[in-house]
């Protein structure tokens, strides 16, 4: 298993709910660029009390934004390098191990990865 070994640079964006890296950030062999734009997790606001956009969890968050919308990543992090496709289940998959890797509860992983099981494919369907 991976571990998130950079700092994460974000900057918000005016619409007050979504945010632009600032840095290139890695997760094992996927690397996000610059300019990525990402709301961290989309979770409805009634559950923020249970679970927030962002927490513990944001980095994996990022990682399973991506994944989402672009349906792979080049393996070297550049767009030269071989392109990797991704499906759904490998996305939410590589979701629930950045939470494992960053820490978060174990029932707020479930709970999460149990979340876009179940409804990611309304995102999935919109790329």
């Amino acid at each position: 298993m991976s571990n998130f070994t950079s700092r994460l640079e974000v900057t918000p964006l005016d619409d007050g709910r979504r945010w632009r890296l600032i840095r290139a950030f890695p997760w094992g062999f996927i690397v996000v660029p610059v300019g990525f734009i990402t709301d961290f997790a989309s979770v409805p606001r009634l559950f923020w009390w249970l679970v927030s956009p962002w927490g513990k969890y944001g980095k994996a968050a990022i990682i399973h934004d991506f994944l989402y919308q672009n349906r792979g990543y080049y393996f070297d992090g550049s767009t030269i390098g071989v392109w990797v496709p991704v499906d759904r289940w490998q996305a939410d998959h590589e979701f629930l191990l950045g939470m494992q890797a960053l820490g978060a509860a174990p029932w707020r992983r479930r709970l999460m990865y149990w979340g876009v099981r179940a409804f990611g494919w309304l995102a999935w369907e919109k790329r």
